[in-house]
């Protein structure tokens, strides 16, 4: 559980919530717009096994006065290893802010885990995730032989809306296609250009 309680108030400049997690069955708590698409970015990782907010407080001693610290996310990886995250947008990096990520680096050594700070993640695929984040759970996955079907169809690359219509009515297929997407089982260059008709989409390698 986090740490620190989520808070809510009329006229506060940030936007907490929580986002349903596919990689744990559960909600994960944000406290801004910025964690929340790199939580859902974690969340689309396959590499990632195991996710929490706020998971932890660091206390140590600076300039003789003892400071703290909550970083905002704690990543299990499927290898065994632990990666701790902040999020902050690299022109709001305040002094005070640098130095809370510098002793958090410092004890994540001693720790045995990573550290990482983030700032404004890639547009254009933070853009297609959240698109493919819609079909995220389970139901979406639909019957088992029209995702069969699905990657049968797409494990030679071609266009999004031609291996759909291959497989059957469009507004039946493309849920289970996005959610293999999702889930990796199919892929396209999320990097490259928006979603759309045209976009190739072939084997993501994943099961």
């Amino acid at each position: 559980m986090p740490v620190r309680t989520f808070r809510w108030s009329k006229g506060q400049r940030n936007f907490p919530g929580w986002w349903w997690s596919a990689t744990t069955g559960g909600h994960v708590g944000f406290e801004s717009w910025l964690e929340r698409d790199h939580l859902m970015l974690l969340d689309f990782d396959a590499d990632v096994v195991g996710l929490a907010s706020q998971p932890f407080w660091l206390s140590w001693l600076e300039s003789g006065r003892e400071r703290r610290h909550a970083p905002d996310f704690f990543v299990r990886r499927a290898d065994g290893t632990g990666l701790v995250i902040d999020v902050r947008a690299d022109d709001r990096v305040e002094p005070a802010d640098a130095a809370a990520f510098e002793a958090t680096a410092r004890a994540c050594v001693q720790a045995g885990w990573l550290f990482r700070r983030v700032g404004a993640p890639d547009a254009v695929l933070t853009e297609n995730v959240r698109w493919l984040s819609r079909y995220r759970h389970p139901r979406c996955g639909g019957r088992r032989e029209v995702a069969g079907r699905l990657v049968e169809v797409f494990a030679r690359p071609r266009p999004l809306f031609v291996g759909a219509a291959e497989v059957g009515d469009r507004l039946a297929v493309l849920p289970v296609l996005y959610h293999l997407m999702w889930r990796q089982v199919l892929a396209a260059d999320l990097a490259a250009g928006l979603l759309g008709p045209s976009s190739l989409v072939g084997s993501g390698g994943r099961r």
